[in-house]
């Protein structure tokens, strides 16, 4: 049996010209820039490019250890110790959906081991088209230019499975005691509206009311933003933390279009204007620390705070590869063994 495990992805060094080459391959995805093909190329080679890859790069060399990228290493961490937990006649292996290693490296190497089956785990806890969308076309597209039809099954998004609501919960809980935050945010990562209401089957429930995401319906079955509520509420239950003393915001908003709403940068301010002094920031969108994290809420968030005024702010860290993730994570890939298995059936 294969385990391929794909994550978003991450450049090579954190040089401008590595930096340059992951940036050109996530933003030339048409499910990341959502836009004409001929806007995206001057968008993207105008604009973006002779800039923002020094900045990202000053970024990037700020967040990276002897290990290298965070995320690779920690998910390198995770692939070596699932293996070990699922045990004999498994194997699993690591893909990115850009940079290295690439799903088709990762792919290739499941195929040469001999594996008759492959069961693929988006490590995305929500839905959104342009990451675990993105990253099962692209695993279509490969599986069909090797000419292969191993039977592989695709693990559901896991926004609230009990295996990671646990992991999320023994890595904030030791933390949160010692902190003793007056607040509690969920951050997840933003995404355009217009990418939210493209996912509404009736075109016509979600963001139309501001408790759109609050029950679940076929409206918002596969809505992003409803499932980063549904983690908000499963980690706020589990964590005993009252409804009053969290809130759930977006960050890592990219150019002009509407994105989700509350903006983290606007939060701060707001929780600070109410005297809030001590404020715990979680990441349930990630699975593992990355530039997101580490720089955008450890670094900048935390300047942003201490200029308000803060006390202080403290970053939870991503499950990464706690134990207790290692097991949550073989129990979704155990759960996804009694999903029928297809033969290079669309991925989307």
């Amino acid at each position: 049996m294969g385990v391929l495990l794909i994550n978003l992805g991450t450049p090579d060094s954190p040089n401008v010209s590595d930096v340059r080459r992951y940036l050109r391959e996530f933003l030339s995805d048409p499910r990341v820039l959502t836009m004409p093909a001929p806007l995206r190329w001057l968008l993207l080679n105008a604009v973006i490019l002779p800039f923002r890859p020094r900045r990202s790069a000053a970024a990037y060399r700020s967040i990276w250890t002897p290990e290298g990228s965070p995320l690779l290493h920690f998910g390198s961490v995770l692939r070596d110790d699932l293996g070990k937990n699922l045990g004999g006649g498994h194997i699993v292996a690591l893909g990115m959906r850009y940079g290295s290693p690439s799903i088709e490296v990762a792919l290739q190497e499941l195929l040469e081991a001999g594996v008759r089956e492959i069961v693929t785990v988006p490590l995305f806890p929500q839905y959104a088209s342009a990451s675990t969308g993105s990253a099962l076309a692209r695993l279509g597209e490969v599986l069909g230019s090797l000419g292969t039809r191993v039977p592989v099954r695709i693990a559901p998004p896991f926004f609230d499975h009990q295996g990671f609501i646990r992991a999320s919960v023994e890595v904030a809980r030791p933390l949160l005691d010692d902190f003793v935050p007056d607040h509690v945010l969920f951050s997840f990562h933003g995404l355009p509206e217009s990418q939210v209401r493209d996912l509404d089957p009736t075109a016509s429930h979600c963001l139309v009311k501001s408790d759109c995401c609050d029950n679940p319906c076929p409206a918002n079955r596969s809505c992003y933003r409803a499932q980063c509520f549904a983690t908000a509420r499963a980690l706020e239950g589990a964590l005993d933390l009252p409804a009053a003393e969290t809130t759930v915001a977006f960050q890592s908003r990219l150019g002009r279009a509407k994105w989700l709403e509350p903006d983290l940068t606007r939060v701060l301010p707001d929780l600070a204007a109410r005297g809030t002094k001590r404020v715990a920031v979680m990441c349930p969108a990630f699975v593992a620390d990355c530039l997101e994290t580490v720089e955008e809420i450890g670094m900048r968030a935390r300047e942003q705070w201490a200029e308000l005024g803060g006390e202080a702010l403290c970053l939870v860290p991503c499950v990464n590869a706690h134990p207790s993730w290692v097991e949550g994570l073989a129990r979704i890939v155990r759960d996804a063994l009694a999903v029928p298995a297809t033969a290079n059936a669309p991925l989307t």
